[in-house]
């Protein structure tokens, strides 16, 4: 991608990010995003289908970012105390982009996604997960992410961590 290509990408992000702000994502028009980033509607279409795929372009980076910070998706079985902290600060780290990308109507994706992915490594390590094991899995990366979006504005994030691990670790230790 040529530095021409790479500054318009980052102002249709910039101007997406801006408009996705303030509105739903199905109150964004291709016509005012193109406007915003002093584009073409054109433009705007040689790099995306249309709206929903640049949020969803937007969401997986987020995505992927998460799981990178994310160093041991196994301890999600063996130690769910220190995998509910490194998904606690997965999300943190990317907590203003997760409030934009992921308001509304697209809250649910993020844990699920999140879910989806761990899943995947997880399964290949451990493919004969009992009915218990894949709860678990559910409970601490949905339970986690919203007990997390729910009170981080109004809570200490390290009360918050401290709960949501205590939490995680008693019903893995139940489990056992």
């Amino acid at each position: 991608m040529d530095l021409r290509q790479k500054k318009t990408k980052r102002n249709i992000t910039n101007a997406f990010l801006q408009l996705r702000s303030k509105k739903a994502l199905e109150k964004i028009t291709v016509k005012e995003l193109s406007e915003r980033a002093e584009i073409s509607k054109a433009t705007f279409y040689l790099h995306y289908k249309d709206i929903y795929d640049l949020s969803e372009q937007l969401q997986n980076g987020i995505i992927q970012s998460i799981l990178g910070n994310i160093t041991h998706p196994e301890y999600c079985l063996s130690n769910s105390k220190a995998f509910t902290e490194e998904l606690f600060f997965a999300f943190y780290s990317e907590q203003s982009l997760i409030e934009t990308l992921f308001s509304g109507a697209q809250n649910a994706i993020l844990p699920m996604r999140i879910e989806q992915e761990l899943r995947k490594f997880i399964k290949k390590q451990y493919p004969d997960m009992d009915v218990k094991t894949e709860m678990l899995i559910t409970y601490t990366i949905n339970g986690g992410y919203y007990v997390y979006q729910k009170y981080y504005k109004k809570y200490l994030s390290e009360d918050i961590l401290s709960f949501v691990s205590n939490t995680a670790n008693s019903i893995f230790n139940s489990q056992s």
